[in-house]
């Protein structure tokens, strides 16, 4: 493939000057990224989770965050925008959240109580002049919980609850809140947000150019002095043919790359890049449906296809940049818990399921899998096809483009878009209880309420899910999620691959990248 040369002259043109004399003037990290198009950047950021890195937790904040400074332990939930938050003991579906005095907006207006208010409209009231169904359809199922909300003073808000959730604070992880008055001065248009754009953040966009770049300048009045950026620009760059990003970086045309090609690994550190990875709470399974008429709804077959792929195979084939996967979450995660369903490569054992199943060699079963129409995914595809067709199960691709299949995700499999498939590959966060339990096994989050995807019910699941909600010590919450990822593994509800580490090519110029084992990243912390 070749380099979209378009992207990266434009990428490039800023910098024109030698680099011993642009050292002396700013410090710019050219980031070649492998999205098609700049995620939206009104406030919530379209085209998936990984998204929050390039334009989420750069230009805004959310009320509660993400620890992302430390990198040999996943992080906790930290305060975002919000100082404290507690839930009422007299009635444990509200919760107050105390907000950050004196943060300003990148226009200079005051956040408080009236902006998170705001925002919340923005997602939740389509009533109101500033609904924006872009930024709703992106966070809305993220906040499933959430019944109603009240400014509580100045600077608190109160957040109620459908039912019991002592989990809810982890779903604000992913809430961000832009400016009203931004909105305003642009004339209440959210297109012209998008290009003038103003949140908390530690960066603010100067430029934006569609399905090529945007920059990001350091936001110098940050209230977090931990988190004031340490280089003054940062340009993401679309490259999202896989081999490019990995020679934009050998040509010194960018300066880090996301998911370099597991086959250039050995050449871009002959060029003097380093690779830098760590355990991540995210996974590629195929989602398959389990609704009647569906060929997976038979446990029998979703058990023979988590029993014909040789994960060891996957791991080389990725030139070991992953980890295998025995379920949604990594074995040493303290919800993976003791399923009875050991997931392991045993081809014979799977063909005999197939068998008993009503499937043969001249008989195989059938289905069409969704997947993103580019990215090293592809080759991974192709060798799950092979895999899964030694024991009798045929699998064809429907591949679109990333948005859609987000779309169609979070619409779930009785969705007209979906009609000509039964199984979608989307890999996904696992950060937290509600994204690895919660979100895709309990029934009340069948899509499009949640992204339960398959239409799966277990009663004991949901059941457990039920009592995680309903207790506020974290050690029993983590029991209760170990006992329900067991359940799901037990019934096979995905065929699980891989957890990524999520590798990033990074040149001699960048002197620090703190890579948290997160999906998110921090890029305030990078530094030249």
């Amino acid at each position: 493939m070749q380099i979209r040369r378009r992207s990266l002259l434009a990428g490039t043109a800023a910098l024109a000057l030698p680099p011993s004399v642009r050292a002396q003037q700013e410090k710019v990290v050219r980031y070649g990224i492998y999205m098609t198009d700049i995620p939206l950047t009104t406030g919530q950021p379209d085209r998936g989770a990984y998204a929050y890195v390039y334009t989420g937790l750069t230009i805004y904040d959310p009320l509660v965050a993400w620890e992302l400074d430390v990198t040999d332990r996943p992080g906790k939930m930290i305060p975002g925008l919000a100082t404290e938050w507690s839930v009422d003991e007299s009635d444990k579906t509200l919760w107050t959240f105390k907000l950050r005095d004196g943060v300003k907006f990148h226009d200079g207006s005051a956040f408080n109580a009236d902006a998170v208010i705001w925002n919340l409209d923005k997602i939740f009231n389509k009533d109101c002049p500033q609904f924006d169904t872009r930024q709703s359809v992106q966070v809305r199922p993220r906040l499933p919980s959430l019944a109603s909300y009240r400014k509580a003073g100045d600077m608190a808000v109160e957040l109620k609850t459908k039912s019991v959730d002592s989990l809810f604070p982890y779903q604000l992880l992913w809430f961000l809140v832009s400016s009203p008055a931004q909105w305003e001065k642009v004339g209440r248009d959210w297109n012209k947000f998008a290009s003038e754009p103003a949140g908390t953040g530690p960066f603010k966009l100067s430029r934006l150019v569609p399905r090529e770049r945007a920059e990001l300048v350091r936001n110098d009045g940050y209230w977090n002095p931990k988190r004031i950026p340490k280089v003054d620009r940062i340009i993401l760059m679309c490259v999202p043919e896989d081999s490019g990003r990995s020679a934009a970086l050998i040509s010194g045309t960018v300066d880090m790359i996301d998911a370099p090609v597991p086959d250039m690994i050995d050449r871009l550190k002959q060029s003097g890049a380093r690779i830098s990875s760590n355990i991540t709470p995210h996974v590629f399974q195929y989602h398959p449906s389990v609704y009647e008429g569906s060929p997976w709804a038979d446990v029998r077959v979703r058990k023979a296809a988590n029993l014909a792929i040789d994960r060891d195979a996957i791991v080389k084939l990725l030139n070991g940049m992953v980890r295998p996967a025995y379920g949604e979450v990594d074995r040493t995660s303290p919800w993976f818990g003791k399923p009875t369903f050991e997931i392991r490569y045993a081809p014979d054992e799977a063909r005999k399921l197939m068998v008993e199943a009503g499937y043969s060699k001249s008989k195989p079963m059938a289905s069409r899998i969704s997947i993103q129409a580019s990215g090293t995914n592809q080759t991974v595809n192709e060798a799950l096809q092979e895999m899964l067709k030694e024991v009798y199960i045929d699998i064809s691709f429907k591949p679109v483009e990333l948005e859609m299949l987000m779309t169609g995700w979070r619409g779930g499999a009785k969705a007209d878009m979906n009609k000509d498939v039964t199984a979608t590959n989307v890999t996904h966060v696992t950060s937290d209880p509600v994204y690895a339990v919660n979100r895709f096994f309990a029934s009340d989050q069948a899509a499009p309420v949640g992204v339960n995807w398959s239409g799966y019910r277990n009663p004991e699941i949901d059941k457990l899910v039920l009592e995680m909600q309903n207790t506020f010590d974290p050690a029993k919450q983590d029991e209760l999620a170990a006992l329900a990822h067991a359940r799901a593994v037990d019934d096979a509800v995905m065929i699980w691959v891989y957890h990524d580490t999520t590798p990033r090519a990074l040149s001699p110029r960048i002197k620090t990248f703190v890579q948290a084992q997160s999906w998110f990243q921090d890029l305030a912390l990078l530094s030249m």
